[in-house]
């Protein structure tokens, strides 16, 4: 018993030895996430061994989303012409958040590839049943094609009338492709996928496991919520398909995020994307014609870009921009997330942002969906107020709204929350705008949220119970693992 406990004790050793390689010299991960890994992996080896079979997978930045030769030659093309025309004035900004902002849509185009564009309109639902039945309409009268994708898509009340829609469109002959990720997948049943199937709706899974009904790839999730109808409007944002998004789930309450409904020129990029997801889930060699990218008359004035990030690419692209916008305030900053927990950078604009006089302003959930998470949270935010920060506790339900707002010039709207896994772990997108009527009104929706919230007083926080004050550290201790 003694020897085949020692030789146990070995094994887990040796195996901790070659994790502890992997971590520090090939997966080459940042300081915060190696420290924690190697914590863990210490501190209990054998727990810590299974997380990192769930939790730790290095895709060594390899591409994993494909581009025709012609599509890279155009969109390049494109950028080249937009960088070149920004760099010599050639670009009319007739509005002041643009002309401000030209060296974040510079960035954007240099680091992210992200095409401008000035000929939008935006519709920002914060109800999930106003943008479902938003949604739902336009399928209705959709002519080409419906190209969907979502994070979470389960079957219930709400999936069951997108389910219908998406049938009913595929009977009429229309090309639907319907793509989500194989984890969030989980709850739609084996009747509702074979009737899509069966009706000709085409579907695809993102990162699906070998392991029927087990998943064991934790991260790296395909966190993107799209949905492009003939090529012509958009959707992007936080609800997911679930009955819980429209308020039905007792537990979580009136459930409040946001969501964008996008006419004009930007609906292509968000049609490129959906495209090299559904290429790399299903395989399926859709080339882009006109029927996908259909010529778009100016339907609009608000400037954006729709920036995409993941694992795949060294460069955080959304962290990236979020971070130049926070530099670049000089009067308020407005953001709402359901989890709050940045890296050293972000931390450090936002404490810097805070001394220097600008009205940083934080709102998260008052109650957690992931515990860890929501302790987490609690202790960066907690460390805020002693900066100037204002923080308030959403109490009308749970807040899943990703957003930024800044000076009444620009915000941001998408599916990227303020934690490391969705700068560092996720597949996400977000719509950045250029706009001063766009941005005062998403200030105002900030501000109506504050009548339903309660700030965080630093007096209280500082006399929390010694309880919380250890949910506090141990969730912190791991949260570049969350």
């Amino acid at each position: 018993m003694f020897i085949a406990t020692t030789y146990s004790l070995s094994i887990v050793l040796i195996i901790n030895f070659i994790l502890t390689f992997i971590i520090i010299f090939l997966e080459r991960k940042n300081p915060q996430s190696t420290y924690a890994w190697l914590l863990l992996l210490w501190m209990i080896p054998a727990v810590g061994f299974i997380f990192y079979l769930l939790f730790s997978q290095n895709l060594a930045r390899r591409k994993i989303f494909k581009m025709y030769s012609e599509e890279v030659e155009l969109t390049n093309s494109l950028i080249l012409q937009q960088k070149k025309d920004l760099a010599e004035d050639k670009i009319f900004f007739d509005r002041k958040a643009r002309e401000k902002y030209k060296d974040l849509i510079y960035f954007h185009q240099n680091l992210s590839a992200a095409l401008y564009t000035n000929n939008n309109s935006l519709e920002l639902f914060t109800d999930g049943n106003e943008k479902f039945e938003s949604l739902l309409e336009d399928i209705k009268n959709a002519k080409h094609h419906v190209h969907m994708q979502y994070f979470i898509f389960q079957s219930g009340l709400l999936g069951k009338r997108i389910i219908d829609a998406l049938i009913a469109k595929a009977q009429e002959g229309l090309q639907v492709r319907l793509l989500f990720d194989d984890m969030g997948g989980y709850h739609l049943t084996k009747y509702d996928y074979d009737a899509m199937i069966k009706a000709g709706v085409k579907i695809a899974r993102f990162f699906p496991s070998r392991i029927k009904l087990l998943n064991l790839k934790a991260n790296y999730r395909n966190h993107r919520k799209i949905t492009v109808i003939d090529g012509a409007i958009g959707y992007i944002g936080g609800f997911n398909v679930g009955d819980e998004y429209i308020g039905l789930d007792k537990k979580m309450g009136y459930w409040r995020d946001s969501h964008l409904r996008i006419e004009g020129s930007a609906v292509y990029e968000l049609q490129m994307r959906f495209i090299m997801d559904w290429r790399s889930a299903n395989k399926e060699s859709i080339r882009l014609t006109y029927d996908y990218l259909p010529v778009t008359s100016e339907v609009g004035h608000v400037g954006v870009q729709i920036v995409s990030s993941g694992p795949d690419d060294e460069n955080e692209h959304i962290k990236q921009g979020y971070l130049k916008m926070i530099n670049s305030a000089r009067e308020y900053i407005y953001i709402q997330t359901p989890y709050f927990i940045p890296d050293q950078s972000i931390f450090e604009a936002l404490k810097i942002a805070a001394v220097s006089g600008v009205d940083v302003r934080i709102m998260i959930p008052n109650k957690p969906d992931h515990v860890f998470v929501y302790w987490a949270t609690f202790s960066y935010v907690g460390e805020l107020l002693k900066y100037g920060a204002k923080i308030y506790i959403y109490n009308n339900g749970f807040m899943h709204a990703k957003t930024i707002v800044a000076d009444d010039e620009i915000a941001s709207v998408g599916t990227c929350n303020f934690d490391i896994r969705s700068f560092s772990l996720n597949f996400e997108v977000n719509a950045f705008i250029y706009d001063h009527e766009f941005s005062y009104y998403m200030k105002e929706v900030f501000i109506e949220d504050m009548k339903v919230s309660e700030r965080l007083n630093i007096n209280l926080y500082r006399n929390r119970s010694i309880i919380i004050k250890m949910k506090e550290s141990i969730s912190r201790l791991f949260s570049p693992l969350l």
